[in-house]
């Protein structure tokens, strides 16, 4: 159960810790409530002394605003100062005027329908799913997307009274990240999509319909590609886009955008082709983010190439996936820019 009760001293508050098994103290990201924080700290000692169940408290930010430094100023001094009892900040979005309970799942390799099942009975009402498990949510869907059934793959889940629902929201986010983040248009675009798994699954329709002209998915298994090329035959027929498959070994040269769609950066390994897929000013995107990524970021720029991580798609697809869930798309760009602030952030440290 999660109670809210009004800020400060209160009989209400003091007869919720009296019963509270863990305190969230919310904070907006000014000067008077960071001033405030010690304040709280010995309230929640005062009204806990006596509930032998209480695990101590957690702090979080609210209406985090990416273009306001005093913001950021106040989620780093807190990140520092509580380590891993500050559990995040929540963005302020004006366009948004509905809040979404979120976490993430951790989830054993040999169990996602089990977990995802547990996590229904819980009372949640949809979910993002990540590698590996974008072909298990697909199957355990009653019901599926038009982009998720020429995937066969989803990323997305929304759990409703009828059936789950399942969608592939992760192209849609790529080609936003890729046209309208980053400014570059895929209109007569030669593209490589390096991947056939889930990831590169979702993308390969979308990059279709934004008009590229030719895309190539190169992949280890030669044959894997080849299905997913067959499925989106006549999607490509209907733009006029050429697709072929590829092996790792003859990818083709001097693509105009090159997107790695495998785990190769996660995992730590090099880029799994040669530097002659780029071409100068081309376009090199990871759809890892963070430290995972920044060996394929230097690749790409040392081969004169425009490196970009999967960040934006990251902040992309949710965006698409939170218009599933809610049907209010919202506003992608200050999310990406706080994100791309606590990353870098991170990377210098």
């Amino acid at each position: 159960m999660l109670l809210d009760t009004p800020p400060g001293p209160s009989v209400y508050l003091r007869q919720a810790l009296a019963a509270a098994d863990m305190a969230l103290l919310v904070n907006m990201p000014d000067a008077a409530s960071y001033a405030s924080l010690p304040m709280m700290e010995t309230l929640v000692d005062s009204y806990t002394e006596s509930n032998p169940r209480f695990h101590g408290h957690m702090h979080l930010i609210n209406q985090g605003d990416a273009t306001r430094q005093l913001s950021a100023d106040v989620a780093q001094v807190m990140r520092g100062q509580f380590g891993e009892r500050y559990v995040g900040l929540v963005h302020r979005d004006q366009v948004v005027a509905e809040a979404l309970a979120y976490d993430r799942l951790l989830c054993p390799l040999d169990a996602f329908p089990a977990t995802i099942q547990a996590f229904v009975a819980a009372g949640a009402k949809g979910a993002n799913v990540t590698v590996p498990f974008k072909f298990e949510a697909f199957e355990l869907a009653t019901r599926r997307t038009p982009r998720a059934e020429l995937a066969q793959a989803a990323n997305t889940l929304r759990f409703d009274a009828d059936g789950w629902l399942a969608d592939n929201t992760d192209g849609a986010g790529l080609v936003r990240d890729i046209t309208v983040n980053a400014g570059v248009s895929l209109k007569g675009a030669r593209v490589l999509l390096l991947g056939a798994g889930g990831a590169a699954a979702g993308v390969l329709g979308p990059l279709i319909e934004a008009g590229a002209a030719e895309v190539v998915v190169a992949n280890r298994t030669v044959s894997k590609a080849q299905g997913l090329i067959d499925r989106h035959a006549a999607l490509a027929a209907t733009h006029g886009t050429r697709l072929s498959a590829r092996g790792l070994q003859d990818p083709g040269e001097a693509y105009d955008v090159f997107i790695n769609g495998t785990a190769a950066s996660l995992g730590g390994e090099g880029v799994p082709v040669g530097p002659q897929v780029l071409r100068p000013g081309s376009l090199a995107l990871d759809m890892m983010y963070g430290p995972a990524a920044r060996p394929f970021l230097d690749w790409a720029r040392a081969h004169g190439a425009i490196g970009r991580d999967g960040l934006g798609m990251l902040v992309e697809q949710a965006a698409e996936s939170f218009q599933l869930w809610r049907g209010v798309r919202p506003d992608s760009a200050p999310v990406l820019a706080a994100l791309r602030q606590e990353v870098d952030a991170a990377a210098a440290h």
